[in-house]
């Protein structure tokens, strides 16, 4: 039998076995694979993710609530990264088949929980549903799960990041933009990077992670640099309120930073990025420019170089 080409298409049949939630076939088909190519890393690598995912299929027995069942697994998929951290550089088919069983799977769980529609006023639920699809590639049906989450957490960076995701995945460029600046404003810490797929956030991440920037600095100094590159490049004017939050955080932040803590590499893009939004709403509406300068040289003071790109 020719293994080049025996190979390549077993291991397809296993992918598309994985799509179709028969992990029984596909690891079967795997291991008839790896009996004809013992080294073939492709194959080993998919052995190593179904097998991390058998042994918590497994557990799902202990689960009698549907929603815990979902939930479950939902928390395996996070746990997951990790697991691919460590066996090193993957294969994106074997990884796009795996994502396709592992959500399908929550998916069935959490169809469960919302029945004949009783439970769609709980936005954690219409979020992970909407995680769900999002992660089966039906982006349509995630957009819908996304929208009504988005309704109740106005300020939660991962269902704004989520929602702006899914619709730079159906090419909603524009909006998606507006999502994804707004989520990094309100709540940076909350945005799962990982679990982001369109290449509109994750070029942005990858360039600043180029900068230097990882773990929690990464998500405060994405917004910074998204301004800087014109990714997030939809402005918008801020409301009374919004103006009046914006300003008292600022002046908290500022005396924060004056008393140089622990945190100060968090704080300082945080500051940063307010101070953007401030700009922004002054040109909006056309304030006095001497506004406009005075908060420039704030940047100019706590960060000389962010100031000469912004200004060049």
């Amino acid at each position: 039998m020719n293994t080049e080409i025996s190979v390549p298409g077993l291991i397809q049949k296993a992918y598309d076995n994985l799509k179709a939630s028969d992990v029984t076939s596909a690891l079967r088909v795997l291991d008839e694979a790896l009996g004809l190519d013992y080294d073939n890393p492709e194959v080993v690598y998919g052995l190593k993710c179904l097998n991390w995912w058998l042994e918590r299929i497994k557990r799902l027995d202990d689960f009698h609530d549907p929603y815990d069942r979902g939930g479950f697994i939902l928390s395996q998929w996070k746990s997951f990264y990790g697991f691919l951290d460590r066996i090193g550089e993957g294969y994106d088919a074997c990884l796009y088949a795996v994502r396709r069983f592992v959500f399908s799977t929550a998916l069935k769980a959490f169809e469960d929980v919302l029945g004949d529609g009783v439970n769609q006023h709980d936005p954690g639920l219409l979020l992970q549903v909407g995680c769900c699809y999002k992660g089966v590639g039906n982006y349509v049906e995630a957009l819908k799960y996304m929208e009504q989450a988005a309704r109740f957490r106005r300020e939660d960076g991962e269902t704004l990041s989520e929602l702006a995701d899914v619709n730079a995945l159906l090419e909603e460029t524009r909006v998606a933009k507006v999502l994804f600046r707004e989520a990094f404003f309100t709540d940076p810490q909350g945005v799962n990077l990982r679990s982001m797929e369109s290449e509109l956030i994750i070029r942005l991440a990858d360039r600043v992670k180029g900068k230097g920037y990882l773990g929690q600095e990464l998500l405060e100094w994405i917004p910074i640099y998204g301004r800087l590159f014109g990714v997030f490049s939809v402005k918008r004017e801020l409301k009374s309120i919004e103006l009046s939050r914006i300003k008292q955080s600022i002046f908290s932040l500022e005396n924060e930073i004056r008393g140089r803590p622990d945190n100060l590499s968090l704080l300082i893009p945080r500051l940063i990025n307010r101070y953007f939004w401030l700009i922004d709403h002054y040109e909006n509406i056309r304030e006095n420019p001497g506004l406009i300068e005075e908060t420039m040289l704030k940047i100019k003071l706590i960060d000389p170089e962010i100031y000469e790109q912004y200004m060049h």
